[in-house]
């Protein structure tokens, strides 16, 4: 079992950044890829980053790339989004989740976190 917790969430204006945070525990942080998704309400949860299991290669959405960078400490057992210009359209809950191979595809997570709200508004 892999237990997650985001955090980092919050109001912030259109063209501005957030850092989220998903501390991790259980079972051994390394041996997961990790992923980024996001549900806007009346929307399906979507794909936004993932990274390796060692950090080695990292995908992203096209409405995020260039926008977003995920990255992770297997040391403090933690995966980050970075994001940037941020826009109205990027208000979401966002998720962190752990996968066995590096995927943007939901069903091949097996672990979620609960979600940490991002708004983006004047």
């Amino acid at each position: 079992q892999v237990h997650l917790v985001e955090s980092g969430g919050g109001l912030v204006q259109p063209g501005g950044s957030l850092r989220l945070s998903c501390a991790t525990s259980g079972r051994t942080f390394s041996n997961y890829a990790m992923g980024w998704f996001r549900q806007a309400p009346g929307k399906e949860r979507e794909f936004v980053a993932a990274v390796t299991s060692i950090g080695g290669g990292t995908a992203y959405a096209s409405s995020v790339k260039g926008r977003f960078t995920i990255a992770r400490d297997n040391a403090k057992n933690t995966v980050y989004l970075q994001l940037t210009s941020l826009k109205p359209e990027d208000t979401a809950v966002y998720y962190c989740a752990a996968s066995g191979i590096l995927s943007t595809t939901r069903d091949r997570y097996d672990y979620w976190g609960q979600g940490t709200q991002v708004t983006v508004s004047s």
